[in-house]
């Protein structure tokens, strides 16, 4: 089932979540309510003019481009390497993005987002994801970078997810790519565990049709299975198992976000985002305004939560005011029409000439999508 409304939705939801948590990252719940009224932050606090994402969404769409480079370069040369090796590429061009100025030197690029000024901005991007792309990136399960379980690593991986939803392939091996791609900067088994419930989550209700709580059942009895040597597991699906229940229990949101934590590591990250998407299963608004008003990590926790929602609700779900003033939507857009469509040239049939600018040459920019 590979519908473009999903596709958007996960995305943009995902974006919209970061987005609305961005401005209120490290304030307490207190400091958010007295500065933004009794239900806290509902309404996009502007910064000239725009809802500014942070680097939440920033390496989510640089996931998605080396999803796509990969699929690319397999389809074009007939051969490839794992789908890690080219998010790892992906991310070393986002690294670039943070460490240098607009625009780079006209040399190969792995990803043709370098290609869009407004990522060229530090938006509060994780200590470990710099300190591990400082040295180069590609952790593995086996041989990892660092012991950080930090959330930068779950809060990128749903086009992972979305990506694979139809595909030949094997939830074991989509949950296993969404591990991959954490661990290449986060060590930790709840640094990357929580990466592959997330995929998991998202390809089942994209790809399958699932509901946010059948597809969070189904991540938590497979997850054992994939990973039979994880030492942290049992953590993991207690603190996802507590968030399910709270979501049917709870007397109020802060109260129960604050017994699973405040989401600045990845398996808190990962529960507060499955609490608020099932405890608002059929509102978006709902959901991620919950998702960002608490002490901690609002704009990944709403991140987690939008594109939770946002894959099982579709677009149309989302309302009107988050869309507007949404800095790069047109990019978030463009880059999920790019998973629903997927790579359609191959090395006899070179005849797509916006996809060979975009994930063969690296050298497309947004404007040439009009001209052509």
């Amino acid at each position: 089932m590979r519908e473009l409304t999903r596709f958007k939705g996960c995305l943009v939801g995902g974006a919209v979540g970061d987005a609305l948590g961005y401005p209120v990252e490290f304030l307490p719940a207190s400091a958010i309510f007295h500065q933004y009224g009794k239900s806290g932050i509902t309404e996009y606090a502007l910064r000239h003019g725009v809802a500014e994402i942070s680097d939440d969404t920033q390496m989510t769409l640089f996931t998605a481009t080396g999803l796509l480079l990969g699929t690319t370069r397999g389809m074009t040369r007939g051969i490839m390497g794992p789908y890690e090796e080219y998010i790892m590429s992906s991310y070393r061009d986002w690294y670039r993005t943070q460490t240098e100025k607009y625009p780079l030197p006209k040399e190969y690029h792995y990803s043709w987002l370098v290609n869009v000024p407004e990522l060229f901005s530090r938006r509060a991007p994780g200590n470990t994801c710099m300190s591990a792309m400082a040295q180069g990136g590609g952790g593995t399960v086996e041989k990892p970078l660092n012991h950080s379980k930090g959330c930068g690593g779950v809060m990128r991986a749903a086009p992972i997810g979305l990506y694979f939803n139809d595909r030949p392939y094997a939830q074991e091996k989509i949950d296993r790519i969404g591990a991959g791609a954490a661990v290449l900067t986060h060590g930790h088994e709840l640094g990357y565990l929580p990466a592959a419930m997330l995929a998991h989550i998202v390809s089942r209700i994209a790809g399958h049709g699932d509901t946010v709580s059948a597809a969070v059942r189904d991540a938590m009895d497979a997850m054992p299975a994939v990973f039979p040597e994880a030492k942290h597991m049992d953590e993991l699906l207690a603190l996802v198992g507590k968030a399910a229940r709270l979501a049917g229990t709870a007397a109020d949101d802060l109260t129960a976000i604050r017994q699973l934590g405040e989401g600045w590591v990845g398996d808190e990250a990962l529960a507060i985002g499955v609490y608020c998407a099932l405890r608002y299963a059929d509102d978006f608004e709902k959901g991620v305004v919950a998702a960002v008003n608490h002490d901690g990590d609002s704009d990944s926790t709403g991140s987690i939560t939008g594109n939770i929602l946002g894959a099982a609700l579709g677009y149309d779900a989302i309302p009107r005011k988050f869309l507007d003033k949404l800095e790069l939507r047109d990019v978030i857009e463009e880059v999920a029409e790019d998973l629903w469509h997927d790579c359609q040239i191959d090395e006899y049939d070179m005849g797509d000439p916006v996809w060979v600018s975009k994930y063969v040459s690296m050298t497309y920019r947004a404007e040439e999508k009009t001209d052509v």
